[in-house]
C-alpha cells in the first residue's frame, strides 16, 4: 500500500517537472521571438544560452510566486486597506518584451540563474504601467564571474575578511623596500570578536607585484548602504505588528554579511579589476546600462515601501536566512525579494508552475 501510495507521488512530481520543462521551452521560444522583435539584425543563441534561459523561467516563476504570496500577506496586514496592492502577481502582468531583453543579453554573458548566488530576478511593481518590471541582480558569484570573465588580468585568488575590533590587522604597502603588497591578520578571539570596524580584500595575480590590498572603514562601507536600507539585513529600527498594533522594534540583521558582500562588490569592480576592452561586448554594456537604471527603481521603490504604497520587499538574500523576528517572506540565493546591495537562500526544492498564471507562451 505505501509502495504504490509512493509510486503515486513520483508519478505526479515527474508530470509536473515534464510540465515545467514543456513551459520552461516554450517560455525560451517566446522570448527569443521577443528580442529578435526588439533587435535589428540576425540573433544567434547556441544550445547552451537556450538551456540558460529556460532555467531563467524555472526561477522566474518562483520568485513571481513569493511575491504574490507576499502581496497577499501585506494585503491582509493592511487594517483599513488603504494601500492594499490589487494586481496580482503572475506571468500575465510581467513586462516580458523588457524582461526578453535582459534575459537574452545574460544568457549570452554566461550568467546561470539556477546556480547558487549568481543572477536574481527581483520583481518591482511600475505603477505608471500597472505591471511588473522583473529586474536582475547579480549575486556573489555573478559578481566574481563577470569581473573575471571580462578582467584585462584575471587574479588568482582573492581573500575578503571582516575585521572586528578584537583582530589584530596589520596592513603591508608595497614601497621602495617593499615590492609585492600584503598584511598580516590574526583573528584573537574567534567567538567574541567585538565590533565590526572595516574590511580588506586581498587580490592575488600571477605576477605577484602586481598585488593589491583593499582596505574598507566602516565609513567607507556606511558609504556605499543604501539609503533606504532594509533593517532585516542591516539591522537598526523597523516597524512590526506587535501584539495587534504597528510598532518600531530593534532589528539586529545580518551586518557582517552586508559588510562583505560590499566589500566583494569593491574588489571585483572594475576600479581594481579594469575591464579588458577587446573583451568588453554588447552585452557587457547592456548590463552597465541595467544596473544604473536598477539603482533608480530600487531607490524609488524603497521611498514607497516606506510610504506604505508598495507591496513588494525588493532585497535577495544569498547566504543566510531572514531574523527570527521577521515574517519569512523569500524562500536567497535565490532568495528572490531583495535589496540592492543584499542577499537570499535557495528554497528546498523549486516550484512547480502554476498554469493557471502563465500564458501561452
Amino acid at each position: 500500500m505505501a509502495k504504490a501510495a509512493e509510486t503515486k507521488k513520483d508519478l505526479t512530481v515527474k508530470n509536473e517537472q515534464t510540465e515545467q520543462l514543456a513551459m520552461s521551452e516554450r517560455f525560451t521560444e517566446k522570448v527569443l521571438k521577443e528580442f529578435g522583435g526588439n533587435v535589428s539584425g540576425a540573433m544567434q543563441v547556441t544550445d547552451y544560452q537556450r538551456t540558460l534561459i529556460q532555467g531563467y523561467f524555472i526561477v522566474i516563476d518562483r520568485a513571481l510566486k513569493t511575491a504574490e504570496e507576499e502581496r497577499l500577506r501585506k494585503n491582509a496586514n493592511n487594517s483599513d486597506h488603504k494601500y492594499d496592492n490589487d494586481l496580482p502577481v503572475n506571468w500575465n502582468t510581467v513586462n516580458l518584451n523588457d524582461l526578453a531583453l535582459d534575459l537574452v543579453h545574460y544568457a549570452r554573458m554566461g550568467l546561470d540563474m539556477t546556480q547558487k548566488n549568481m543572477l536574481f530576478p527581483i520583481p518591482f511593481k511600475n505603477n505608471k504601467r500597472n505591471w511588473y518590471d522583473v529586474n536582475l541582480m547579480e549575486g556573489y558569484n555573478g559578481i566574481r564571474y563577470i569581473a573575471e570573465k571580462y578582467a584585462l588580468d584575471v587574479p588568482t585568488a582573492v581573500t575578503v575578511e571582516v575585521v572586528y575590533t578584537s583582530d589584530v590587522f596589520k596592513p603591508i604597502k608595497k614601497g621602495r623596500e617593499n615590492r609585492v603588497e600584503s598584511y598580516e591578520f590574526e583573528i584573537t578571539n574567534a567567538f567574541e570578536r567585538g565590533d565590526i570596524i572595516g574590511g580588506f580584500a586581498y587580490l592575488e595575480f600571477a605576477d605577484c607585484t602586481k598585488n593589491s590590498l583593499i582596505i574598507m572603514s566602516m565609513k567607507d562601507i556606511e558609504k556605499r548602504k543604501p539609503v533606504y536600507a532594509s533593517a532585516n539585513f542591516w539591522g537598526g529600527k523597523k516597524k512590526e505588528k506587535v501584539n495587534g498594533k504597528w510598532e518600531e522594534v530593534e532589528i539586529e540583521g545580518w551586518v557582517d554579511e552586508m559588510v562583505r558582500k560590499t566589500l566583494i562588490r569593491e574588489a571585483y569592480s572594475a576600479k581594481h579589476l579594469p575591464r579588458d576592452p577587446k573583451k568588453v561586448d554588447d552585452a557587457y554594456q547592456y548590463m552597465k546600462i541595467k544596473e544604473a537604471r536598477y539603482a533608480e527603481i530600487e531607490a524609488q521603490a524603497e521611498i514607497d515601501a516606506n510610504a506604505n504604497e508598495i507591496l513588494i520587499d525588493t532585497t535577495p538574500v544569498e547566504e543566510f536566512p531572514e531574523p527570527k523576528t521577521t515574517p519569512a517572506n523569500v524562500d536567497e540565493d535565490t532568495g528572490e525579494l531583495l535589496d540592492f546591495i543584499d542577499f537570499e537562500e535557495p528554497p528546498a526544492e523549486a516550484a512547480t508552475a502554476d498554469t493557471a498564471d502563465i500564458p501561452t507562451f
